[in-house]
């Protein structure tokens, strides 16, 4: 061989060398970049290529995958009783990407879960069609549909957790959406159902249960009631706190109001000042503690967590760290700077009806194969312990003095023990906005079954009265314990 011909065979073989090189480098070391890729509209058509897996509440499948044999998608997402799962499942569409569960498990969902490559594999040999895997969500439909029922055409959101496991029982959130409408691609119908909600001003496609914070108001109480309990400053719900009237903020001459001149908050006890929602009691006790023992607290119960997961993940729900004596006296009764999701203050009532134990909320309970092949099952995790056992104990005979004899009444279910707390939350520039309604809750049968319920209700009441809570949101939040508890 002569040396031009033996130097172009080199080259040649350095550019072979160097295609083998490129082509393993992309095909193994940059395969996920370039699947990931927004870009790649293959991952897009291949989504819908094939049947998707779908989400299951209480057996029952939740979505469905239509078959529409478009030239680049052979189907389409669908739903079952949209609006009332939309806060659980998201959506899945061929314009608008995904949201929550249909994007948080698309891999299980799409079948392309790595944990699926056996199962994938053997069914490509066989000559199966492809098929995404199911989702199993902790949902109680009943508890769900009593609380989409219960807050109706209001805005606002509730959530139902079981105290032991940490289980998410109901998830909704109101003005709701059906995610059917803009599943496919079609700028003629789905485009036009996508900008209408888009420009809606009550945000239908606001999770309110998980990303929207609030004003807690007196429901934040409790967590004042536990920090005072736990760092020792009473002993027995029945303690007598010392309580001026009037009572003026620390470093102010601003007085803190009560609901009405006629509560009996001067030196009540905190069993009384809790049925009656004193705010100069709790506001006092929050300003003696001092803002570093409540805010320790609050973070206990899951405040100033950026990653509580369930697993969409919530927006943190916030407790001040710099207030002064006067905002924290605030802050103690659910005003000024603080802020809780609806799942936050589930949590709350469920770590006290759980004897101080706070367990972990999820929200999926299993993933499976198409062929119900168990691919993982959830195991309950602690999330803190807030308090101990008798300081929850002392929380609950709070709670059930404000059912039994103080603005929670409306929440009474017969043959079972039920604690709750309402609060009347404002908010706006100089407290000009309507007013929040709340009722957080607890709930236990002589089996020993139990549940942890929270609502609130956006604008509910058209006065600041204490009561709004009671009336407006422990209804919805009784019927939901009803559902649960089966009464």
């Amino acid at each position: 061989m002569n040396k031009p011909i033996r130097r172009v065979s080199i080259f040649c073989m350095v550019l072979i060398l160097a295609l083998m090189v490129r082509t393993n480098w992309v095909q193994g070391v940059q395969a996920d970049t370039w699947a990931s890729n927004s870009h790649n509209d293959r991952n897009k058509y291949d989504r819908y290529a094939y049947p998707r897996g779908n989400i299951i509440v209480a057996g029952q499948p939740v979505t469905k995958s239509d078959f529409v044999n478009g030239l680049r998608y052979k189907y389409k997402r669908a739903w079952v009783d949209g609006p009332l799962y939309a806060p659980v499942t998201g959506y899945s569409s061929q314009a608008y990407d995904s949201t929550q569960l249909e994007k948080l498990e698309d891999g299980i969902l799409s079948g392309t879960d790595s944990r699926l490559f056996f199962r994938n594999t053997l069914d490509m040999l066989t000559g199966k069609q492809k098929q995404g895997g199911d989702v199993v969500t902790t949902i109680d439909p009943k508890a769900q549909k009593a609380a989409f029922d219960g807050l109706g055409n209001k805005k606002g959101a509730a959530v139902a957790i079981d105290p032991k496991t940490g289980a998410i029982l109901a998830l909704v959130s109101t003005p709701s959406y059906d995610p059917s409408t803009f599943a496919g691609g079609d700028p003629a119908t789905d485009g036009k159902a996508w900008t209408a909600l888009q420009n809606d001003p009550n945000k239908p496609m606001l999770n309110r249960a998980l990303k929207e914070t609030y004003p807690p108001g007196s429901t934040f109480k409790l967590v004042t009631a536990t920090a005072a309990f736990e760092n020792g400053m009473f002993q027995s719900p029945d303690d007598k706190t010392d309580t001026p009237k009037p009572y003026i903020l620390p470093g102010t001459k601003t007085e803190l109001k009560n609901d009405s001149e006629d509560e009996p908050c001067e030196n009540a006890t905190l069993r009384d000042a809790m049925a009656v929602s004193c705010n100069t009691v709790y506001g006092k006790i929050g300003a003696d503690l001092g803002r570093d023992k409540l805010r320790a607290e609050a973070e206990k119960f899951g405040f100033n967590n950026e990653k509580v997961d369930i697993p969409i993940r919530a927006s943190a729900s916030y407790y001040p760290k710099g207030s002064s004596p006067d905002g924290t006296a605030m802050d103690a009764i659910g005003q000024h700077d603080t802020r809780a999701t609806p799942l936050q203050m589930a949590m709350v009532a469920s770590a006290i009806a759980n004897n101080g134990v706070l367990m972990e909320p999820y929200l999926v309970s299993e993933e499976r194969a198409a062929n119900l092949t168990t691919i993982s099952t959830h195991s309950p995790h602690q999330f803190s312990q807030p308090m101990k056992p008798e300081t929850a104990q002392k929380l609950q005979q709070l709670m059930e003095s404000v059912v039994k004899d103080g603005t929670g009444k409306k929440a009474q279910i017969d043959g079972v023990t039920v604690g709750g707390k309402t609060g009347t939350a404002q908010h706006g520039q100089d407290n000009s906005g309507l007013p929040f309604a709340w009722f957080v809750s607890y709930a236990k049968d002589s089996g020993g079954k139990d549940v942890a319920v929270a609502v609130v209700v956006e604008d509910g009441a058209a006065s600041s009265n204490e009561i709004s809570g009671g009336s407006i949101a422990a209804p919805i939040a009784k019927s939901v314990m009803q559902a649960v508890l089966n009464k």
